[in-house]
């Protein structure tokens, strides 16, 4: 069994107590968890439309906070910080999303005297600006795709600057994710127009205008390496993931460890990463995010401060709890100075709904390596306010194979009625052949579903 500390002191001897968990949804019941399995104390919070949500049911106590809008319950700062002091809570966990990544967030935590499960407001904000996060993982040691030395705001500035790369060229927003403000542009004579679009989308979703332009690889895949850091400077790269299969820069699904990924390049990728987040001084869980090219070809493309969506995988294939890794990293415990072995092959898929609703029928699939992380229950009302995903389904065998074919029978016998879903979509795409090759990229996704639709347009 792996371990990723070197001592475990009783949690009575740990500097808080009490978690608020800032989040709601699937990852807010998984903390939940980790809580009750560590003896520590939760505190759920809920908008108007989750008041009947499953984390409030979990949690040792619920607290209201706003809203059905994110702006004025789970993205209020205020609210949240007044929820922890009146319930006595002494830690806050922001789970992914929301607020997990904001460093105001993260700071009101610091000046409030409540433990922020997760690194310092500083190397938030450090990381959490792409173009000020590139320039640090450069000196840091990073190899970077050939892109703009600066973030532009002009349309005629940045064309010149998109010749002097090449085309085809990607246009990012510099205080972007979600695949907000980005496009991909082919030739010059559509880059002014295009980038025009990705400005006004950060303006809307970042209020923030500004951009950056990275040379545009065809066929990459995406990987992405996890690490954890502990508060003596100690850090350990635990594994790696291939989220190529996306659709419109969202990750679809995800499995571990990278089937495309030779020992060499994952070695170099793994000591690159625990370099420069020692560099930073970082300390929590992170994840630094690549597009791989081939052997010895991998870019830097941005670093997560947070637990990721698709952190199961890499539980599954090593044996560890990265949420009560999270936990023991703040308070202080030390980590061990060999990495984890990694046993097992885990894929993820993504259920979302498409429509809102209430759940009338629920089945979940269960058995021998598989895992399903949700906050569904019969007679759940699904609102429309917030992320569209509901469920993920994890599994986990000795190799690839027995893997997609497990999937394949979990997601048969997956049943959600009364709201529609991915479900047909994502059974469809583990009968892809190209899927099932390993001949993807990060556009295959995106190409596939074009094609699909105009076949039924033709139709």
């Amino acid at each position: 069994m792996n371990q990723l500390f070197s001592s475990h002191k009783p949690v009575k001897q740990w500097p808080f107590h009490k978690v608020l968990i800032a989040n709601r949804g699937e990852i807010a019941v998984r903390i939940i968890r980790a809580c009750r399995q560590l003896g520590l104390e939760s505190v759920a919070i809920y908008s108007t439309a989750d008041k009947d949500a499953l984390h409030t049911k979990l949690a040792d106590s619920a607290v209201c906070i706003g809203p059905a809008n994110a702006a004025n319950s789970y993205l209020n700062i205020n609210n949240i910080i007044t929820a922890a002091q009146v319930t006595g809570a002494d830690a806050i966990h922001p789970g992914y999303g929301f607020l997990s990544e904001n460093a105001d967030f993260a700071r009101a935590c610091e000046q409030n005297h409540l433990i922020f499960i997760g690194p310092s407001a500083d190397a938030i904000s450090l990381l959490g600006n792409k173009e000020q996060a590139r320039q640090t993982m450069v000196q840091a040691g990073m190899p970077l795709v050939k892109g703009s030395p600066t973030v532009l705001t002009d349309s005629k500035a940045a064309l010149t600057e998109a010749k002097k790369i090449g085309f085809p060229i990607m246009i990012k927003a510099s205080a972007g994710g979600g695949g907000k403000g980005m496009r991909v542009v082919q030739y010059p004579e559509q880059f002014e127009s295009t980038f025009d679009l990705c400005q006004d989308e950060a303006r809307s979703a970042f209020d923030d205008d500004h951009m950056y332009l990275e040379q545009y690889l065809t066929h990459p895949r995406h990987i992405e390496i996890q690490l954890i850091a502990d508060q003596g400077g100690n850090t350990l790269a635990i594994g790696e993931r291939d989220c190529t299969i996306q659709a419109n820069h969202q990750k679809v699904m995800e499995e571990a460890p990278a089937p495309s990924l030779d020992d060499t390049t994952r070695q170099q990728m793994f000591t690159i990463s625990e370099q420069a987040v020692a560099h930073i001084h970082y300390e929590g869980v992170g994840t630094v995010e690549f597009l791989y090219n081939g052997p010895g070809a991998f870019y830097f493309m941005e670093m997560n401060t947070r637990i990721q969506v698709e952190h199961p995988i890499t539980e599954q294939t090593t044996g560890l709890d990265l949420i009560e890794a999270q936990f023991r990293v703040a308070a202080g415990e030390p980590l061990v100075d060999s990495r984890p072995t990694v046993a097992n092959y885990a894929l993820e898929c993504r259920i979302t709904a498409l429509t809102p609703g209430t759940i009338s029928g629920l089945h979940l699939p269960g058995g021998l390596g598989i895992r399903v992380d949700t906050a569904l229950y019969q007679g759940y009302n699904v609102p429309p306010n917030y992320d569209a995903m509901i469920a993920k389904l994890i599994v986990y065998g000795p190799n690839r194979n027995v893997v997609l074919t497990k999937m394949r029978n979990a997601i048969d016998e997956t049943v959600i009625a009364g709201i529609s879903t991915n479900l047909e979509l994502l059974a469809q795409l583990l009968a892809e052949p190209d899927l099932i090759a390993e001949k993807t990229d990060v556009n295959w996704l995106d190409h596939l579903l074009a094609a699909k639709e105009e076949d039924s347009y033709d139709n």
